[in-house]
């Protein structure tokens, strides 16, 4: 397998990737964070030091520690890509933002567009699928690609259904014969991480890159060309990540976290791409990967152990990323959201049905902290993206633990002489104002993104959302619902962080793409534990500490009336009624682009056809063997390629 030489073109040529400054970033995002971090942990002691610390109090300060950095780091995030994308300056270079790569620029390699299937709607993969296709070949640059669906399905219905599907397919795009191939795996071995082995061993080698699409993934032509002209002309780039942004929600719950990815993620990801730099995380999907370093470099072994820290490597992105990093390869994230789609689940349930697989695999992160010549970035990569499930139990541990010390105060009768001689009392010392100055920091801390990203998106881009006022309305609705869902996440994420931890096992199955009316009795059985939690919660503080209570109120408020949130927010209904009055409303629907367009027209005529399947050609094996990483030795030289068998 070749690698590419470096172009003699200008750094400065559009479609070049370079970082200015990368050895500051780091540090200088921690300068931020961790004063922050200081300044709140210090005032929440101020507020308990003058009555004598209890060890209730002291367990608030030690969980309040984590939560804080954890908290600031977004923050300052939030508020460097605000600021860089006020003065349209790019995160890497910290210059004038640059243009894409020409669209008529060659492409010189070959490359490969491939999908990962495994027990999947076979109408939706389908019509996504050939969206993606389609978008390609009517570029003058098809030649140059091969598409390939990875099929590891196992329902054997399904596995029939993709077959007849896979037939009529290849007979409308006829035009395509020979670049088109669907292999389907008995077993299933590896999960996806497997499945992309072995296409990387059988087939990697024919090709320059790999374009990685998830089952719900939809890209323009624009996006994947802009992907490979990228790798080409970035020779030390081994993946270059987009943002992927979700499309085509009916019902109320999907509209609302699609309009909010598409409000805030220009903002944040610009941040987040300001102190990564060149070590830029993985998603898993809608990225384009150099296939020799990632078949050098990515073979993932078992991690010593038991679960949840040890065992097969679930959430492979973040560890493929990293380890394609400490090899010396650069990892880049693209701050524009054009032309790279996908779906979110459109009910709570399914949405927290998924976070559970992701909590598993996150927490497993912790246990690789220690892997040998990982880059700082990276180690932090792993670190908050545990921490942000983890954090929920930690809050909920604190909330505990306030709620315990003021129960405690209001059946204890306060003693004002705590020394045998002593002649004047002991008053209890409350300290208002930094109490008010402390609460109004933590708003900051959490609500500010979500206001400057709103700001932004009125001076920037309120026409893709129909203008200031329909702006408006929909970031205020999405402000409240995100209030009102985030004591439910919290306790479903603290839910499973304790059964991962405890050792619960996740069958990693195939999420629900399309949307459903939530049923009552799913809606009640989902959310009993809950309900009961906040009854008993919301009825001991009103009895003994009525001002905690009405403290408490935000977070019991979501938690009682769980049920009927998740019910009604899965209404496609209500979803669409939003967006007849224009809240909740998204470019890609005042604008849509041809590749969704595609999808929305072929949705609503695809049938398969019973007819008798066949297995379909597949091109021959060159067959090169993926070596499994040692995590505690360091990696192999960055130009090390693999022996070229073309």
């Amino acid at each position: 397998m070749s690698i590419s030489h470096k172009p003699s073109t200008s750094k400065h040529q559009p479609g070049r990737l370079w970082v200015r400054g990368r050895a500051w970033r780091v540090a200088f995002i921690l300068l931020l964070t961790l004063p922050t971090a200081a300044l709140a942990i210090w005032a929440l002691y101020e507020i308990f030091r003058p009555n004598a610390l209890t060890w209730l109090e002291i367990g608030q300060l030690a969980l309040a520690l984590p939560l804080f950095v954890w908290l600031s780091m977004s923050f300052w995030t939030a508020i460097i890509g605000f600021v860089l994308k006020l003065v349209h300056i790019d995160p890497l270079t910290l210059k004038k933002q640059q243009a894409s790569p020409a669209q008529d620029k060659p492409i010189k390699h070959r490359h490969a567009i491939i999908m990962p299937v495994y027990n999947e709607d076979t109408r939706r993969i389908m019509v996504g699928f050939e969206a993606c296709v389609r978008e390609v070949l009517d570029t003058p640059f098809h030649s140059h690609f091969d598409f390939y669906m990875l099929s590891d399905t196992r329902d054997a219905d399904k596995a029939t259904a993709e077959l007849q599907a896979w037939q009529q397919l290849t007979q409308r795009l006829s035009r395509a014969a020979g670049q088109l191939f669907y292999r389907r795996r008995e077993k299933n071995v590896g999960r996806k991480v497997g499945n992309i082995t072995e296409f990387c061993q059988r087939w990697g080698s024919q090709y320059e890159s790999m374009i990685v699409l998830d089952a719900d993934s939809v890209m323009s032509a624009t996006r994947m060309l802009d992907l490979v002209r990228r790798i080409e002309m970035n020779p030390d780039a081994a993946l270059i990540q987009t943002i992927p942004m979700p499309v085509r929600q009916h019902s109320f719950f999907g509209r609302f976290v699609q309009f909010a990815a598409h409000l805030y993620s220009p903002m944040l990801a610009t941040g987040l791409a300001f102190w990564q730099t060149d070590s830029a995380n993985y998603w898993g999907h809608n990225a384009v990967i150099r296939v020799a370093p990632f078949m050098q470099h990515c073979g993932l072994p078992k991690v010593p152990g038991r679960a949840p820290f040890g065992g097969e490597i679930l959430s492979h992105d973040f560890v493929e990323a990293a380890l394609l990093r400490r090899a010396g390869w650069q990892c880049f994230l693209l701050t524009d959201t054009h032309g790279s789609y996908e779906e979110v689940p459109a009910n709570m349930i399914d949405y927290a049905i998924r976070d559970r697989r992701w909590v598993q695999g996150n927490i497993q992160h912790l246990g690789l902290l220690s892997v040998k010549g990982l880059k700082t970035t990276n180690r932090l990569h792993f670190l908050f993206g545990a921490f942000a499930y983890i954090s929920s139990i930690v809050l909920f541990a604190m909330l505990g633990l306030g709620t315990a010390d003021a129960i405690v105060r209001a059946t204890t009768q306060p003693d004002f002489f705590t020394s045998r001689y002593q002649l004047f009392p002991s008053w209890q010392i409350a300290k208002e104002s930094m109490m008010v100055a402390t609460l109004w920091g933590t708003v900051a801390l959490l609500f500010m993104p979500k206001l400057l990203g709103l700001v932004l998106a009125m001076i920037q881009r309120r026409q893709e959302f129909g203008g200031v006022g329909r702006l408006f309305i929909g970031g205020v609705t999405e402000l409240f619902m995100a209030v009102l869902i985030a004591p439910m996440m919290m306790f479903y994420h603290s839910y499973f962080v304790l059964s991962v931890l405890i050792g619960h096992k996740v069958r990693w199955e195939a999420q629900e793409r399309e949307g459903r009316m939530v049923p009552w009795r799913d809606a009640l059985v989902y959310t009993r534990w809950m309900t009961l939690l906040a009854l008993v919660w919301g009825g001991v503080t009103a009895w003994l500490t009525p001002t905690l209570f009405l403290w408490l109120l935000p977070v019991l408020t979501g938690m009682l009336i769980g049920a009927a949130v998740i019910r009604y927010s899965s209404s496609d209904k209500l979803g669409m009624g939003c967006a007849k009055v224009g809240i909740f409303v998204i470019n890609e629907e005042r604008n849509e682009d041809p590749s969704l367009q595609k999808v929305r027209q072929e949705m609503a005529v695809f049938k398969i056809d019973d007819a008798p399947v066949s297995a379909p050609a597949l091109p021959a094996d060159r067959f090169q063997a993926m070596p499994l990483q040692d995590l505690n030795a360091p990696p192999k030289p960055m130009r090390n390629p693999l022996p070229s068998v073309r």
